[in-house]
Parts: C-alpha cells; sequence; structure tokens
C-alpha cells in the first residue's frame, strides 16, 4: 500500500513569493528598457561636426580636376556593358559609384574600371543570384577597387545592375 503522503500532490510557492517574484522580474525589465533606451538615444546623435557646404551632395565625374583635402569624394564610373562567362548570351549592364577618402586622380578610376570591367566578364549567373549573390558581389567590388586604389577607395555604390 502506498503512503497517504505520496499521494498527496506537492504544493508550489505561496502566491505571495510568487507575486514578489513577477514584482522583481518586471522592474528589472523596466530598468533595462530605460537603460537600454538612454544608451542608444545617446549613440544616436548626430555628430557635432557639420559637413562642409561645399561637399554636400558632391559627385564628380573622372575627369573633374579635383582639389587636395576637400574629404570623401564620389567618383561615377562609365557604364559597364558586357556578356557574362555563362551563359554567355547574358548580358549585364553595371553603374557603379567610387566613394574615395580623398580626391583622386582620373587614372586610378580608369584602372578601378578596367579592373572592374574584366571581373564582371568573369561572372557566372548563379554567383549573382538572390540576396546573398548581390552580397558577395558587392564584397567582391570592394575588395578589387580597394586593392586597385591602395585602400583610397572606401566604398562602392551599385547604382544600377541589370541582367538580360
Amino acid at each position: 500500500m502506498a503512503n497517504v503522503e505520496q499521494l498527496q500532490p506537492r504544493k508550489g510557492p505561496s502566491l505571495v513569493v510568487q507575486g514578489a517574484m513577477l514584482l522583481v522580474v518586471t522592474v528589472a525589465a523596466i530598468g533595462m528598457g530605460w537603460m537600454s533606451g538612454g544608451y542608444l538615444k545617446g549613440a544616436g546623435a548626430p555628430s557635432s561636426v557639420p559637413a562642409a557646404p561645399e561637399n554636400e551632395g558632391k559627385i564628380a565625374e573622372p575627369a573633374a580636376a579635383q582639389q587636395p583635402g576637400t574629404g570623401l569624394t564620389l567618383v561615377a564610373l562609365a557604364p559597364i556593358t558586357t556578356n557574362i562567362a555563362s551563359p554567355a548570351d547574358t548580358w549585364i549592364r553595371m553603374e557603379v559609384s567610387v566613394v574615395y577618402d580623398a580626391p583622386q586622380p582620373p587614372a586610378m578610376t580608369e584602372d578601378i574600371h578596367q579592373d572592374l570591367l574584366a571581373f564582371v566578364r568573369t561572372l557566372k549567373m548563379h554567383q549573382v543570384e538572390g540576396a546573398s549573390g548581390y552580397q558577395h558581389l558587392k564584397a567582391d567590388i570592394e575588395e578589387r577597387a580597394s586593392i586597385r586604389s591602395q585602400g583610397h577607395a572606401k566604398q562602392v555604390l551599385i547604382r544600377t545592375l541589370l541582367l538580360e
């Protein structure tokens, strides 16, 4: 026969203890939310140094004369239109811009353009399919531009990418 003690269900913590724990967890969550909000509010504040008016929205052409010491420079490359490696009857048109840390000579921009043209000709369709394919293509293009410019190209902006 079983003991009477074994048949009775165990009792959990009292309602007072459960209420106190719920209150402690709620206060901790509110405090962490408040602290996180304060941290993010401070991190997202605009910098105290305003942008120079002469650099706002500046787009320089490759052949344009550049003045030294003007900061970041955006240079639009000539459109790249060529066929890709596989399938050979698929054409790609890509328009890109390069963000330099300082103004660079037009010859560097032309070297980057030719290097990107040669790279795009080696692409296969499966390499650029989907979102991850686009991210890999952008990373490869940025790496090539950075290497060709000895680190002066900080970012490559793909404005248009069309495969036909």
